[in-house]
C-alpha cells in the first residue's frame, strides 16, 4: 500500500463512529483505500471517480455559531473545503483551503478529523463520489473573512437551530450532533 493510501487508512480507521451510517462510511472508505490505485483526484472533473475531501468547519466557540459557505456549483450552504491533492495529507488540504478560500491560517479545535462521511456528488457532465474528511477550526463571526468570490455567492454565521439543513449538505445535520456530543464531552 502507498505511504498516502496508509496515512488516509490511518486517519479513518482512528474514527470513532458516530451512527450506524458513519460506521458503514468508514467500513467502505477504509475496503476502497486496500483496493484502489488512486485516491486523490488527479484529473477534473472526477477522475478517478470516488476521491478524498477534507472539509472544515469554523466555529465560534463564544457564540456556538457556524460558517458556512454559499457555494456556487453546489448551489448549497457547505463547510468550506476542497479536494485533496496528490500525496497531500489531509490535514495540509484544510491549512491549503482555509488560506485560499478565506484568506485565514487554519486554527485547530481537533488535530484529527471528527467525522467522514462518502457522498455521491450528481454532477452534470460526471457524477462521482467524495470521501470526506470533516475537520473543525476555530473561527470568529467578530472577524471580516475575505472569501473566494469565485467560489462562493456569500458566507454566513448560523446558530445551530437556523442553518437551512434543507439547502446544505445532507450529513451537515449528523456531523453536528456528533459535535455537540463531542464538545459536552471535552
Amino acid at each position: 500500500m502507498k505511504e498516502s493510501h496508509k496515512t488516509a487508512h490511518q486517519i479513518i480507521s482512528s474514527l470513532k463512529p458516530f451512527d450506524h451510517t458513519e460506521k458503514l462510511h468508514i467500513e467502505l472508505s477504509l475496503k476502497w483505500i486496500e483496493q484502489a490505485p488512486e485516491i486523490f483526484r488527479i484529473e477534473k472533473p472526477a477522475t478517478p471517480s470516488m476521491h478524498l475531501v477534507s472539509y472544515f468547519t469554523l466555529l465560534d466557540f463564544k457564540t456556538n455559531n457556524i460558517l458556512l459557505v454559499d457555494h456556487k456549483k453546489a448551489n448549497l450552504w457547505l463547510p468550506p473545503g476542497g479536494h485533496v491533492e496528490p500525496q497531500e495529507h489531509p490535514k495540509i488540504t484544510v491549512q491549503r483551503e482555509a488560506k485560499e478560500e478565506l484568506d485565514i491560517e487554519a486554527n485547530f479545535f481537533l488535530q484529527d478529523p471528527l467525522f467522514l462521511t462518502v457522498s455521491t456528488i450528481p454532477e452534470d457532465t460526471l457524477p462521482h463520489t467524495d470521501v470526506s474528511l470533516w475537520y473543525i477550526l476555530r473561527g470568529n463571526q467578530d472577524h471580516v473573512y475575505n472569501f473566494d468570490k469565485r467560489e462562493f455567492h456569500q458566507i454566513r454565521w448560523f446558530p445551530i437551530q437556523d442553518i437551512p439543513w434543507e439547502k446544505s449538505d445532507p450529513h451537515l445535520q449528523r456531523f453536528i450532533q456528533k459535535l455537540s456530543q463531542t464538545i459536552s464531552l471535552i
